[in-house]
């Protein structure tokens, strides 16, 4: 079953487009993550960062802050980020813009140690109109596809002009263990190990991190279709 999926899956790119500076997550990624539910549809394939987290990872400067700058020999380009990022906050309803900055917390807190720097997010009310292009996500997962402990995914770049797909990716993963709790293992966390597209882009590196490679997916995708406008 999971080999049939797989050829429906892949990465298609309609167009590009150059000097983008900001754009729309139409869905944001909760708090909390999903280990080992089985019938949550919760898009475990296109797991991410959450809550604040992914927001983060869209923006200029947050791939070097959570990294310091260090990059794995063999590892693709960097992400670039955008100068940008809006969406609507789910509490109040309302479009926001939020933007990224290096802070020092020890400037306002002596509790921080001098020199720790960390990205911040600041937020403020969305601008004028809401930028063209808009990112989201889908869980493509049947029934049938979780008793047997495979999850499928949609991720979709949209231009909101013209309601066009201008990229998508979909994906599978499943877990060949069937939800097995042994050891106190986390079946979504190994299930990316076995994955089409395989999350294992740094090729030098062994296999058995699909887990963690998943994290920054969703903007390493992004950016083949939507360039980051940085210099003015």
């Amino acid at each position: 079953m999971f080999q049939e999926r797989c050829k429906t899956s892949g990465e298609r790119i309609v167009r590009t487009v150059d000097k983008v500076e900001g754009i729309y997550l139409l869905k944001l990624r909760p708090e909390g993550m999903n280990y080992g539910e089985q019938f949550a549809m919760t898009d475990p394939y296109g797991r991410d960062m959450t809550g604040d987290g992914y927001i983060k990872s869209f923006l200029h400067g947050s791939y070097e802050a959570e990294t310091s700058g260090t990059r794995i020999e063999g590892a693709p380009p960097p992400p670039k980020g955008y100068r940008y990022v809006e969406a609507i906050d789910p509490r109040d309803g309302k479009r926001y813009r939020y933007t990224g900055r290096n802070e020092e917390p020890w400037q306002t807190n002596k509790a921080y140690l001098k020199g720790y720097t960390r990205f911040a997010l600041d937020k403020t009310p969305a601008p004028g109109q809401a930028p063209r292009y808009g990112v989201t996500y889908e869980d493509l997962s049947t029934r049938e596809d979780r008793e047997y402990w495979i999850a499928g995914s949609s991720l979709k770049v949209i231009d909101l002009q013209t309601n066009e797909v201008i990229a998508e990716r979909i994906g599978y993963m499943w877990d060949p263990a069937q939800g097995s709790r042994a050891g106190g293992r986390a079946p979504w966390l190994f299930a990316p190990d076995h994955a089409c597209p395989s999350f294992q882009r740094n090729l030098l590196r062994p296999p058995g991190h699909g887990a963690e490679a998943q994290i920054g997916q969703t903007e390493s995708f992004v950016e083949k279709s939507l360039k980051p406008k940085l210099e003015n």
